[in-house]
């Protein structure tokens, strides 16, 4: 094996008595050693069943302290950790189980339910409460696997809002890379504590914070679901320094008593990812005096790329910062060329943080990784001082009448307005356009096509000002939170026929 790839347990050799990780939800905490113990239980009980290097361990559970028991486990034994998406419908993950074929299912009894009906040769280990332990044998045995750092490590599944979902292998390198260059460009320490409630079958979940604060020896707080208040009260129980949330998620936080109410003495930084960051929300954290700022990422580079000083939010609104440090980004044309300052072009990254490759899918990793540099498919520009911002989803891109439209910038705007919660901006198929530009709001009052097209006007480029407003009381959601801008083309395509009821 070689010298750095088993890294969690020279992390307990530095901070055995520290503590590791917290429940929320029962208060439960363990230190760096006692999770060392239960790692050595269930890596000595995965090796028993014959789990062997390249073979697949799959969890399906919220947030729970086995997906560290789990992943550590399999780091220890070269198998490959799977957590599978619970919220897909039982046919998406019936899809993913046969495309990854895993060995062993650790479940939650709530999610039994799911699995029961479908075709795998997979054994089943109950996740209930810690019982799952009482599995494992406490005996030493030696794992004696030579793991190369290029191997995989870990396979997280991809929304699949457009086709089916893609397994993005991550290697022990792709994961520790992505967590030293995370400790290392954001400043973290062993003093940092962080509140995951994101699900940790999402790359965001896993690698944003808690594998890294794991590797520099802070602190990981795991909630099994978000709760808006709860969230709070979490933050300010256990005095984190860092967390990460979704912008639905902090939607729901600024509107809370308890937010509204608190100071949050220990935080240092609130962080928005996931998908782009409705400006409001800034105004919501500047107005308290609150540093915030927005990251970007992708499952398939790390995910974290890049940093931004709280003190430049104000000066760089929606900026997501400068490419951390030991990665590289670039901005280009359709025909390759790198781009001018404010320049729009889609964003390719480079770094050995990167996947490795598509599960299954080599001519989809052939179109994504290019002279080792991943095309992220997202449309960003830097500015003279070397920020960068994300434009949008390049398939996202509207081509109105021969005019490019980026929604992102639309929406900001529309999101402006006092009486709007959220705001989706699309292009729908138009005889005489090609496009059109239709935006989808959810009010907290009676609004009308003409005072939002008024509104906009204020702002916008006319060929930029949506054609129709469609009113909803909620926004179709992803998995993961991100508003879902397929299905709403897919529902509203015929728009001039469209009713809403």
């Amino acid at each position: 094996m070689d010298y750095d790839i088993n890294w969690f347990d020279s992390r307990v050799c530095l901070t055995p008595n520290e503590t590791a990780i917290i429940d929320s939800q029962t208060n439960e905490s363990w230190t760096y050693a006692e999770l060392q113990q239960r790692v050595a239980k269930v890596a000595n009980f995965f090796y028993e069943k014959g789990i062997q290097k390249g073979d697949r361990v799959a969890i399906l559970a919220p947030n729970h302290i086995a997906y560290f028991d789990f992943f550590f486990a399999v780091m220890k034994i070269g198998a490959i950790f799977i957590p599978l998406n619970w919220r897909l419908s039982e046919a998406e993950l019936e899809y993913v189980i046969k495309d990854c074929k895993p060995k062993i299912i650790g479940v939650d009894p709530i999610f039994m339910e799911k699995l029961e009906s479908m075709e795998t040769n997979a054994s089943f280990v109950m996740i209930d409460d810690n019982e799952y332990l009482n599995s494992c044998q406490s005996g030493q045995y030696a794992i004696d696997t030579v793991i190369n750092e290029e191997d995989p490590l870990a396979m997280i599944y991809t929304g699949g809002t457009t086709g089916q979902p893609k397994g993005v292998v991550l290697s022990h390198r792709s994961i520790l890379w992505n967590a030293l260059n995370t400790t290392i460009s954001w400043n973290l320490s062993q003093d940092d504590t962080t509140l995951t409630c994101l699900p940790m079958f999402h790359t965001g979940g896993l690698n944003v914070y808690s594998l890294p604060l794991l590797l520099v020896g802070g602190k990981v707080v795991i909630a099994s679901d978000f709760d808006a208040d709860r969230a709070v009260e979490d933050i300010l129980k256990y005095k984190c320094t860092v967390v990460l949330f979704v912008p639905t998620m902090y939607h729901m936080i600024i509107q809370t008593d308890l937010f509204k109410r608190s100071n949050f003495p220990h935080m240092k930084v609130f962080v928005s990812g996931g998908a782009p960051c409705p400006l409001k929300i800034y105004h919501a954290f500047s107005k308290k005096g609150l540093a915030f700022k927005e990251g970007y990422g992708l499952t398939e580079a790390g995910p974290n790329n890049f940093y931004i000083d709280s003190k430049d939010t104000a000066l760089k609104l929606g900026s997501v910062g400068k490419p951390m440090i030991f990665n590289d980004i670039k901005i280009i044309r359709e025909d390759g060329v790198i781009v001018k300052a404010d320049e729009v072009g889609e964003l390719l990254l480079r770094g050995k943080h990167g996947f490795e490759y598509y599960w299954n899918k080599p001519e989809a990793t052939k179109e994504t990784i290019k002279d080792g540099w991943i095309h992220t498919g997202d449309l960003a520009r830097m500015d003279e001082d070397g920020f960068v911002y994300i434009v949008g989803r390049k398939k996202d891109m509207i081509i109105t009448g021969g005019e490019n439209v980026y929604p992102l910038e639309v929406e900001h705007w529309l999101e402006s307005h006092v009486a709007i919660d959220e705001a989706a901006v699309v292009g729908l198929p138009d005889d005489k356009w090609g496009e059109v530009v239709v935006a989808f709001v959810v009010s907290k009052v009676e609004l009308s096509d003409q005072e939002l097209e008024m509104f906009c006007n204020q702002k916008i480029t006319r060929y930029k000002v949506p054609k129709k407003f469609f009113f909803l009381k909620e926004l179709p959601k992803t998995h993961v939170g991100k508003i879902n801008k397929v299905a709403l083309q897919e529902k509203f395509s015929d728009y001039k026929d469209s009713t809403v009821s």
